[in-house]
């Protein structure tokens, strides 16, 4: 690991912030590569600044930013800039609909609209069409932006568009695994957690399990968090130590829906040799 915590450029649901701050502790001290299949805003990733490794989504302009970020920094920001000095209500719903054709244009349009959607939400219809509505912030440039510094972090890894368990199989002995996949079964009226049942089911859940299991037999050190949900704390119980974690739900729209909820962490008992 290199020195010197990043901050993500990313506002995304489900976004692990909250465990670098609070639970530091359930991250190994030492390990060789770093992999996450489900990287998200990047938070442990920023935290952790591994030097190797692969972060992956199957989601592609998630992955066309992160590798938009790694290669072109100055570029992206001169094009986030200019949607900053752009940037109204009729403004986001035409980029909102617009179909960049390159890859920093595409780039520029996801972190755009990122950071200016409702609640930094990602969300597509039946035809993969990214349709949250425009959020309360006016804000595209931030304060802590620093891409040079973010590129830099982005070199030392592998960057791919692919399903998890393709990222978790090439894990090793000594390497560490960061699963943090989308809550797909509800629990404390998480509204979000019913839109992701249609895109990670229960039987992703179970190829999880498996591929979780796999890299443990190998001897990759494994932290895992989920829903706090029966059915997952027996799947995950045999295999390690399942903590309970409090933490803030901000998700939901409504104030009342911002009560506390509670995630699994389970570090994997991994094979030793």
């Amino acid at each position: 690991m290199t020195s010197g915590e990043l901050a993500s450029f990313l506002k995304w649901a489900g976004g692990k912030r909250w465990l670098v701050n609070r639970h530091s502790d359930l991250f190994p001290e030492i390990f060789n590569s770093y992999y996450e299949p489900f990287v998200g805003s990047g938070a442990v990733f920023f935290a952790l600044r591994p030097c190797s490794g692969l972060i992956s989504d199957s989601n592609p302009e998630l992955i066309n930013l992160y590798k938009i970020m790694k290669r072109m920094p100055e570029e992206l920001m001169r094009c986030l800039k200019r949607h900053s000095a752009n940037h109204t209500t009729s403004y986001y719903y035409e980029i909102r609909a617009s179909r960049p054709r390159s890859d920093l244009q595409r780039a520029a349009r996801t972190i755009y609209l990122n950071r200016t959607c409702w609640n930094g939400l990602y969300r597509v219809n039946l035809k993969g069409e990214f349709n949250v509505p425009r959020g309360t912030k006016d804000s595209v440039i931030f304060p802590t932006d620093d891409f040079l510094a973010i590129s830099q972090a982005l070199r030392h890894v592998r960057v791919r568009c692919c399903d998890f368990a393709d990222s978790i199989e090439e894990a090793k002995r000594g390497d560490f695994v960061f699963v943090d996949p989308p809550y797909t079964v509800r629990h404390n009226n998480n509204g979000f957690v019913k839109y992701n049942e249609s895109i990670f089911t229960w039987n992703d859940q179970l190829r999880l399990y498996e591929a979780v299991g796999r890299a443990r037999n190998r001897g990759v050190k494994i932290l895992l968090t989920n829903a706090d949900h029966r059915p997952l704390r027996d799947l995950y119980e045999p295999m390690g130590v399942v903590r309970t974690l409090p933490r803030p739900s901000v998700i939901s729209g409504f104030i009342s829906g911002r009560r506390k909820t509670s995630e699994l962490a389970v570090q994997i008992n991994y094979q030793n040799e």
